[in-house]
């Protein structure tokens, strides 16, 4: 728009792209496979003391003290209405190649995103536990498609015929747009020292807890 004005009044602009993002457009066939790997791989066995630190930190915010989920949920179609989805590039892939997401059971049900909390499992067993079953279904998923040619095909036949028959991608940064990389520039030049202080080191500790003389799990009395 603003090329188009300069072109009716003989003057100049210029611009640049910082960031765009398309929606998610996810494969049906891709997430049925990976759906299957997730069952199969089932969900991680929790200690009690995973459970303990669960329900102490949803109580702690007000939440159901439900604790960490112990079944498989099952594969729910798309509800645009009601779903919300991580704020990142992949969408933008989606519309290239078949795509799917993978949620897995790394951190506590219930916790609000980016807060604290939703940090307080990252050094946990919790989350090993379910990073480990994450990677299993996803490597599950791989291999389903390196050795089966046919699961390639209907895939791809999904996404040209059905996923991007009407709708065609178009990317909206251009060759020539660089990454904002200058934008954090101040502020990691402050913080990052301060992070190194805090980087596991696995030659003197089992585990990060053990570094930061954590107690697990640590829960109101």
């Amino acid at each position: 728009m603003a090329q188009a004005a300069t072109m009716m009044t003989g003057t100049t602009v210029t611009r640049r792209v910082v960031g765009s993002a398309w929606p998610p457009n996810f494969s049906k066939v891709v997430a049925e496979a990976q759906q299957k790997n997730i069952e199969r791989v089932g969900m991680p066995q929790w200690s009690d003391a995973d459970q303990t630190l669960a329900k102490a930190l949803q109580k702690e915010i007000g939440m159901r003290a439900d604790g960490l989920n112990t079944k498989v949920d099952a594969l729910r179609p798309p509800s645009p209405a009601g779903e919300q989805g991580g704020s990142d590039d992949i969408a933008d892939i989606s519309w290239v190649v078949p795509t799917v997401y993978l949620r897995f059971p790394a951190n506590i049900p219930q916790t609000p995103g980016h807060s604290w909390v939703d940090g307080v499992a990252m050094a946990t067993p919790i989350a090993h536990k379910g990073s480990t079953a994450g990677a299993k279904a996803q490597a599950l998923t791989a291999l389903d498609f390196l050795l089966l040619p046919d699961m390639v095909k209907q895939a791809w036949d999904y996404f040209n015929n059905v996923q991007t028959k009407d709708i065609k991608y178009s990317p909206l940064i251009g060759p020539d747009d660089q990454p904002a990389v200058e934008l954090n520039k101040e502020k990691m030049g402050k913080y990052l020292p301060e992070l190194r202080k805090y980087y596991y080191d696995p030659s003197k500790y089992k585990t990060y807890m053990e570094q930061l003389g954590i107690q697990y799990p640590t829960v109101k009395k």
